[in-house]
């Protein structure tokens, strides 16, 4: 269910951006290039497309993983390389959280949501952000 709603928007890297910055323009103030900026003035830039494509590719990255017991090093590895760089940017749990909400809602405005898929797509965060809020909290997993 994740990997199938995921297919249908991961090519849409600016829209899920633009979406999660609107949405809460806290998020948008921790990234430097972006800081102070018009949303409306920056949705259309290089700079803004770029990022929007390394977070997209960091989802696809971790969605394409799940689902295959053999990947998990490799998916505690992305997990906590993601938790240790925003650990070093002073990114709080809140704002991962704020994250999740944005995303969430971007998702049940662009794919078919129901009970099913919003189950499917809370137990891969959940599973994301232990892994992630672990690093928050200094103790990575192993």
């Amino acid at each position: 269910l994740v990997k199938g709603s995921w297919n249908k928007v991961k090519f849409n890297e600016i829209d899920i951006l633009y979406n999660i910055f609107k949405m809460y323009p806290d998020i948008q103030a921790k990234f430097p290039m972006f800081v102070g900026k018009d949303l409306e003035t920056i949705k259309d830039t290089a700079k803004f497309a770029l990022h929007a494509g390394r977070i997209v590719n960091f989802m696809t990255n971790y969605i394409d993983l799940l689902g295959f017991e053999s990947n998990q090093p490799a998916i505690k590895t992305l997990l906590n390389e993601m938790g240790h760089n925003h650990v070093d940017r002073g990114i709080s749990k809140d704002l991962f959280n704020e994250f999740r909400t944005a995303f969430f809602a971007y998702m049940k405005a662009n794919v078919s949501w129901g009970d099913n898929v919003e189950h499917a797509w809370n137990d891969a965060f959940d599973k994301m952000y232990y892994v992630i809020f672990s690093n928050i909290d200094g103790h990575p997993v192993q």
